[in-house]
């Protein structure tokens, strides 16, 4: 089957004929963001505790540590950023591995750090 070739048709039908390449990066770009922000807007409302346990293991984050992290994460309202999200963060900002990472958030280090990174959520 050979499509009929249509290009300039649809690029005239959705205004992008005249755009220049920086119009056309920005429309990408917004485009992109009407696409991502519903995925992520979804993640953050139906994250559950065993959803992010199970991120946090896949990370390589102790067994016993996750559920302190998710708990910690929970009691600061941060859920919706995920739990390995935090971990990754703060494993960066503070030049420490992963597991360092884990561990201090699982001891209770760090949380004002996560807090102030992402901000608390409402709940």
């Amino acid at each position: 089957m050979i499509r009929e070739d249509d290009f300039e048709k649809r690029r005239v039908e959705k205004g992008i004929a005249d755009l220049t390449d920086e119009q056309l990066y920005d429309k990408f770009w917004e485009l992109c963001t009407q696409v991502v922000d519903p995925l992520i807007e979804l993640g953050r409302k139906n994250t559950t505790p065993s959803v992010e346990r199970a991120v946090l293991l896949r990370m390589g984050v102790s067994s016993l540590d996750t559920q302190k992290i998710v708990e910690g994460a929970m009691d600061r309202g941060l859920m919706g950023h995920g739990t390995g999200h935090i971990v990754y963060r703060i494993s960066k900002d503070k030049g420490i591995s992963i597991r360092e990472a884990s561990q201090a958030l699982a001891q209770g280090e760090y949380w004002d750090d996560a807090v102030a990174i992402f901000g608390k959520e409402e709940k």
